[in-house]
This record gives C-alpha cells, sequence and structure tokens, in this order.
C-alpha cells in the first residue's frame, strides 16, 4: 500500500510538471548574452528556463505558443524606482518614503511594497518585470539651515512585478544600501526665497558639507565597533537594529548605492569606498568628467539616471544628457539604467532609446535594461537574460521593446504569464466605447 501512495505521488508530480510546461516556438528568440537564434524556442518548467535553442521537443502536455513572427526578450529591469512604495505623490498617506533621521539602515524596502499599486501594472506594460525599489528619493541633503539631512536611507529591493504579497514578489530583498552622499549644491538665487529659513551661503554649505561628512565617517567607526563587539560577546549580546543593518556593507556582502550627482561627488564617493573598504555602486550621475578611467579602474558600476533631461548646467551641450550614456560606455564602466521615480518607471526603454539615437549600440542598450542590470545588483545569475536555469521573466513582442510602437504581446515573469491589463488600458476601453 505505501509503495502504491508513493507511485501515485510521483505521477501526480509528473503531470503536475507537464502541466506547468510552456514552449514558445518558431520565435526569435534574444538571449542578450548569446547570439540571436532566428525560428528558436524556449521551454519553460517550474517557473524556470529548462532550454534554449533551435528545435526543442515539446514535453507531453505542455501549452505550446506559436511565436511566427515574434520575438522573445529577457524582461527588462528598472535599476532605480519608488514603485510599490508611493501611490499618489501629494497624498501623504499613500507616500512610504524618506523618513526622518540621518541614518536609517535598518529601514526594509521589500516590506513596506504594495503588491496592489497601480503602478505595477502600469510599469509592466512596456515590458518591465522587474524593478528596485529604494525608500529614498534622493533629496535628502537639505539646502534650509534648520534642517538635518538623510545620508543614509534604508535598503532597496529587487522586487518582481507579480504576485501576492512581497514575499512572493522580492526577487532579492536588501539588494543594495541607498545612500546620499554629501555635496555642496548651491540654491540659484530665484529659488532661495522658497527655502525654509532661508538658503545657506557657499561657506555655509561648505561648512554643512564637511560635518556631514565627518557624520558619515563617525557612523561607520560605530559601526566596525559594534562589529568587534558582537565578535568578542557571547549568546547575551544587545543587538543595536542600526548598527546591525550596516554589517552586510562594511562585510562587503552589500553595495551602498550612492547617489552622486557631479565629478565631484564622484572622485569623493570613490574615496571614501577605498577609506572604508565597502563595495559602491554610482546612482545618477548628471556628468562624467574625468571620473571614467577612475571607475573602470576601481571597478565600479553606475546606474544612470533619465536621458530624457536637461543639460546639467545652462552652459552645457543641449545633448549632454543624451550622450552620457555613450560616454560611460565609451569609457568602459559597466552601467544600466533606472528612472528614479514611480510615475515614470515605464519609461526606462525609452531612456536607453534616446541613448541609443545618440551614439550609444542597441545591443550595449539593451544589455543595459537586462543582463548589466541584474549582474550590478547581484543577480546575474537569476535574471537578465535567456538561459537555461534562470528564472522564466520573459517577453513576447511585435519588434524591438526599446522601440514605442513596439507592442508586448505576452508576458511572463517567474514562468507565470501576466496579464498586460493596466489602468491605462482599462480606461481606453471604457472611453473608446463612449456612445
Amino acid at each position: 500500500m505505501k509503495k502504491l501512495c508513493l507511485l501515485v505521488a510521483a505521477c501526480a508530480c509528473i503531470l503536475s510538471a507537464a502541466d506547468d510546461a510552456i514552449l514558445i516556438r518558431d520565435v526569435t528568440v534574444h538571449p542578450v548574452t548569446a547570439p540571436v537564434i532566428e525560428h528558436g524556442a524556449v521551454l519553460i518548467e517550474n517557473g524556470k528556463i529548462a532550454d534554449v535553442g533551435s528545435t526543442l521537443q515539446t514535453p507531453s502536455g505542455a501549452r505550446v505558443i506559436d511565436g511566427h513572427g515574434l520575438h522573445v526578450y529577457p524582461g527588462l529591469i528598472n535599476a532605480a524606482t519608488n514603485v510599490g512604495l508611493s501611490e499618489i505623490s501629494s497624498l501623504r498617506d499613500t507616500v512610504d518614503l524618506d523618513e526622518i533621521g540621518t541614518f536609517n539602515p535598518e529601514l526594509r524596502a521589500e516590506i513596506a511594497f504594495n503588491p496592489s499599486s497601480e503602478h505595477i501594472a502600469v510599469t509592466r506594460a512596456s515590458g518591465i518585470t522587474t524593478v528596485v525599489s529604494l525608500p529614498g528619493t534622493g533629496g535628502g541633503i537639505s539646502f534650509s539651515r534648520n534642517q538635518q539631512p538623510t545620508v543614509i536611507a534604508g535598503q532597496g529591493a529587487l522586487m518582481h512585478l507579480e504576485g501576492w504579497t512581497w514575499e512572493d514578489m522580492a526577487v532579492k530583498p536588501s539588494a543594495v544600501m541607498d545612500m546620499d552622499f554629501p555635496q555642496i549644491r548651491m540654491v540659484p538665487a530665484e529659488y532661495a526665497a522658497f527655502i525654509p529659513g532661508g538658503a545657506r551661503t557657499y561657506q555655509e554649505e561648505e561648512k554643512a558639507y564637511n560635518e556631514n561628512l565627518r557624520q558619515v565617517s563617525r557612523f561607520f567607526e560605530d559601526v566596525r565597533r559594534y562589529q568587534k563587539a558582537k565578535a568578542a560577546a557571547g549568546p547575551d549580546f544587545r543587538r543595536d537594529i542600526k548598527l546591525e543593518a550596516m554589517l552586510p556593507v562594511i562585510e562587503g556582502k552589500q553595495p551602498l548605492f550612492i547617489r552622486a550627482e557631479k565629478e565631484k561627488a564622484i572622485k569623493d564617493a570613490v574615496a571614501f569606498a577605498e577609506k572604508e573598504k565597502v563595495r559602491i555602486i554610482i546612482a545618477d550621475p548628471t556628468e562624467i568628467g574625468s571620473t571614467g578611467p577612475l571607475l573602470k579602474s576601481h571597478n565600479i558600476p553606475v546606474v544612470l539616471g533619465k536621458t530624457l533631461e536637461l543639460p546639467l548646467r545652462d552652459d552645457d551641450p543641449y545633448d549632454s544628457r543624451y550622450t552620457l550614456p555613450n560616454d560611460f560606455y565609451k569609457a568602459g564602466v559597466k552601467f544600466c539604467f533606472g528612472t528614479f521615480d514611480v510615475e515614470f518607471a515605464r519609461n526606462v526603454p525609452f531612456e536607453a532609446a534616446q541613448a541609443v539615437a545618440f551614439g550609444l549600440p542597441p545591443e550595449e542598450a539593451l544589455k543595459a535594461l537586462t543582463i548589466n542590470s541584474a549582474e550590478i545588483l547581484g543577480a546575474g545569475d537569476q535574471i537578465g537574460s535567456i538561459e537555461k536555469g534562470k528564472i522564466a521573466d520573459l517577453i513576447l513582442t511585435d519588434g524591438d521593446p526599446l522601440q514605442a510602437k513596439t507592442n508586448i504581446r505576452q508576458m511572463f515573469i517567474a514562468g507565470r504569464e501576466v496579464s498586460l491589463e493596466s489602468r491605462h488600458t482599462r480606461e481606453y476601453e471604457k472611453w473608446s466605447k463612449r456612445p
């Protein structure tokens, strides 16, 4: 009887696996890390890519999708957003960002992630299957005399854009530690009147900058003392949640996601990383200056912000932001793209496309939305390309996903087909039927 039960259970598992299998065939496969396969096929089993090739056999009971005339790409990744943490910016109760305090490393974005956010479906519609959700907006540096800036906002999470709960959706919880590196930022005279308490002078700004750097150094010293005390103590050691959250950073397990806008800030951030012996990712730079060789020699990657932006300075070339990705590419620096917001997170493919129009090779733009993002975020063995054994995050399209005219026909996240319906499509359907 026992053997019969085991046999029945084994048969049930086999049938379940077959029912879960999906074969996409006669499709142009863009693996990203390998040459394009014309008239290829991709087999999905148990949420992962089971095989990729020119001709694959159809498993018994598998669902077959005819991809004739279509293309299959890995799901796109937006490497910097506030998706899931902010709903309506004008309603404070729907925005879970920028907590009070200078150092908040214990805050974890994935716990506050809202799986029911309307922005998730809207973002998916552009072929984006995964995002990094950050706990801060990057506006932590204060121009006011009376306000203390937030330097470490908390831990950003790499999240799938499908699932019932945040636990289901987390690809890599606590992927990065979000840090707004101290910088000297002057307010233009015409905006100074809008700063509470008045904007600081350059001398005051420089003094605040130096004090902020000293605070950061003292905080890291506290973390290292805590690390030593914990290693020497017994089971009754009293833990400090702030300092405990920083241990993966100083142990090299978690990178600092350092927002450094200008050339000087990038150089300061690299010097800081060398001093503290930590891994860093430079986030949202608006210029490269002379930092290319420095970043390349230290193997420091970059997450670029929006390409469709105005130049940093009034006398910069009009296309300085359009050409910035190609500048980093020519310097040999690994980079990817993020939008650093929620409402325009869906536009990240078109930010990359703008860079292509101004010199970036198309294949590098695609890598910057897929495998580069995955590798920079420490998930290159899970997502970012169409390879055997990776999570089946796939999009089926009728053209290049960087082109606005391309339609996303089908999407799979962790092997599950995902609806492409969103608030936008519902509104379109509603008003297109208006009498």
